[in-house]
């Protein structure tokens, strides 16, 4: 009660503090007027969005903590995060109730998500430490960012240095962990380049749980007047004992993967603006079933991407227009995903570094057509576009996915949101090839395609962001694994699945109320509820994701100073998962339930050089993301970063 007595004044009270106190903080950047924000094909101002896009901006980042990408995206309540592994290892992300493979990824407005499967599609040739922001738009956003951004997208942009600097992090910790990275900054007026390198490596929290990761990245960028210019190329690398991640029958896999990105784009800055991208990625995957015997059963695989994005778009008396077109081309070799290739032609197409040739491959290739159409009035923004896309996978020619947005300013501070939007989703290789143990994929599956609705509310001032939306997905020839009645295997199958849910957020910035020497600094809540109703009742389930679904998510985060530069963040997650499965190691049917994790994190900040300890699950509460496959207990690690600027 007293608790709910001292907020209350506090918000009572803040109008008038803030009447008196005015200030900068980064944390609220995205909120600033002159900030533009992602969520339409036009950029627009952040006081005229018309979508809410959750932001881990750069101040986050430093305080929480995170080891991953993985890490950070655990901080956003609409955002489901299942790991294999510690460190980011193999790991799942979903967007209100979506799977991995409904998911976008972009580095830097650059599409990275994998055709293979949605389980490498988070593997990054970055660190944490090269991160400025990630945003996060939840819902379908086909008619922005592609085919594939069915229940939403991530677009993840690196730093941009205001000065040269070198900087370099080493860390270690429990189970073996240790490593860091490095990064040199090169600036003058018209460049800015940044190159880093990072490397982690760990005997893992159990057993066959090892891993060994790297990753080198860079990023060049031009910037004058009237042009802009941006190149990037990276590589990573995860060799990892994959213990049981693809089932029971053996708890001796292991599996690598190599990813390599180049990507270039440049924007002519005139009355019409026009952004151009081109970019290839290439992923190879070494998967193994019994680690000492690679030969009893492994598989290879390729995938190589490539894509030209070109957008116009220009401000008139009626908003803001834009036109663009997007190619992508989607090709995979492998030892056992695709069309089979005649074994006279298996000469040509021969696995790096192994004594071994592909067998099968396929390939696709996507035209998406976009239109756009922006009208800013004083209290109004209205974002109303389609898509018309062609795959050359799909039946029946071009087909349109319209969606329109709405936010209305009621008041100063204050936003009403509504959208609807519709999308689709070509299947993964994966869904459509795979034949293993128990698992057989289905060459006739249909693109799954939705129909979201969203409605929505904030409040922003410069001390509170309150946050609330409500969402509904209607979801056609949705894909999953399925056993039917009497089969003994699983394979992929098209079903109408449903999806509602709702989400809050309240985040308050005490710096702007009190002095930035304050003892309690920062504090966010928020929440996501999530339910998912399936019409084909009569199919029993694997792992699919409408019996695992995230139900319920919390997260808290404080962040408050202990002494001068010393300061603690704490972060906790409770979750709730639906759906069972046979824990092998009890030999009883167990359910996810519900459970919670806390982590700390303790560092002394100075300009110069940072010191840190921190605790991963700081009460050791065992728990599962995935069927069999319980997470690591307590982690601890310590690390100091050195940053200097020349």
């Amino acid at each position: 009660m007293r608790t709910s007595l001292f907020i209350a004044a506090i918000l009572m009270a803040a109008p008038a503090i803030m009447a008196q106190k005015q200030g900068n903080n980064p944390a609220y950047e995205i909120n600033l007027n002159d900030t533009e924000v992602v969520g339409t094909r036009t950029p627009l101002p952040a006081d005229k969005a018309v979508r809410i896009v959750q932001v881990i901006n750069r101040q986050d980042i430093e305080a929480s903590s995170a080891n991953s990408v993985n890490d950070l995206l655990k901080l956003a309540a609409g955002v489901d995060v299942r790991q294999r592994g510690g460190f980011g290892i193999q790991t799942d992300i979903g967007v209100n109730g979506g799977t991995e493979d409904q998911l976008t990824v972009l580095l830097n407005g650059i599409n990275i998500s994998s055709p293979h499967t949605g389980h490498f599609t988070i593997d990054l040739p970055v660190s944490v430490d090269d991160i400025e922001r990630i945003e996060v738009v939840e819902g379908g956003a086909s008619r922005i960012y592609g085919s594939q951004a069915f229940a939403g997208a991530i677009n993840i942009v690196t730093r941009t240095e205001s000065q040269s600097n070198l900087g370099v992090h080493l860390q270690g910790g429990s189970h073996g962990t240790w490593g860091g990275n490095a990064h040199v900054a090169l600036k003058n007026n018209h460049f800015n380049n940044r190159i880093s390198g990072a490397y982690t490596q760990s005997d893992g929290a159990d057993s066959n749980d090892d891993f060994k990761k790297a990753n080198a990245y860079w990023n060049g960028r031009y910037t004058s007047r009237l042009f802009d210019a941006t190149l990037q190329a990276g590589m990573s690398t995860m060799d990892y004992g994959a213990n049981t991640f693809y089932g029971t029958g053996s708890n001796s896999q292991y599996e690598e993967n190599r990813r390599t990105l180049l990507a270039a784009q440049a924007e002519y800055k005139g009355h019409v603006r026009i952004p151009l991208q081109v970019y290839w990625n290439r992923a190879l995957d070494h998967y193994v079933w019994w680690r000492a015997n690679p030969a009893a059963y492994q598989n290879f695989h390729q995938t190589n991407v490539y894509g030209a994005n070109a957008n116009a778009h220009t401000t008139w008396a009626l908003g803001k227009t834009a036109i663009g077109v997007e190619f992508r081309r989607e090709n995979i070799l492998s030892t056992r995903l695709g069309k089979e290739i005649p074994e006279t032609e298996w000469h040509k197409y021969k696995v790096p570094g192994h004594d071994e040739h592909y067998k099968y491959k396929d390939g696709r290739s996507n035209i998406g057509l976009y239109l756009e159409h922006d009208i800013l009035l004083d209290r109004l923004t209205l974002s109303f576009g389609m898509l018309a896309n062609h795959n050359t996978s799909v039946e029946g020619g071009i087909h349109l996915y319209p969606g329109m947005d709405v936010s209305w300013r009621i008041a100063e501070g204050v936003k009403l949101y509504a959208s609807f939007n519709q999308s689709l989703r070509t299947p993964t290789y994966t869904d459509l090839y795979y034949n293993g143990p128990g698992l057989q994929g289905n060459t006739q599956l249909k693109p799954e395609k939705s129909t979201d609705w969203h409605i929505g509310t904030s409040y922003t001032n410069a001390f509170l962001r309150l946050q609330a939306k409500g969402f509904y997905r209607h979801g056609t020839d949705m894909i999953d694994w399925v056993r039917y009645t009497n089969a003994t295997v699983y394979t992929t199958a098209n079903s109408n699945i449903d999806n509602i849910g709702a989400e809050a957020l309240a985040d308050f910035d005490f710096n702007h109320l009190w002095s930035t020497s304050s003892t309690l600094q920062h504090l966010t809540l928020s929440y996501c509820y999530n339910y998912q109703y399936r019409v084909d009742e009569e199919q029993a389930t694997n792992y699919a994701s409408h019996q695992t679904f995230l139900r319920h998510k919390f997260v808290a985060s404080l962040r408050h100073r202990i002494y001068r530069q010393l300061s603690a963040q704490w972060d906790f997650t409770l979750k709730n998962r639906e759906g069972e499965f046979d824990n092998v190691k009890t030999n009883q049917r167990q359910s996810f339930g519900t459970f919670g994790t806390l982590d700390l994190k303790l560092q002394w900040q100075t300009p110069h050089y940072t010191l840190y300890a921190q605790a991963n699950n700081l009460t050791n509460h065992p728990y599962y993301d995935f069927a069999n496959i319980q997470q690591p207990g307590v982690w601890f690690m310590a690390g100091v970063k050195y940053r200097f600027n020349f």
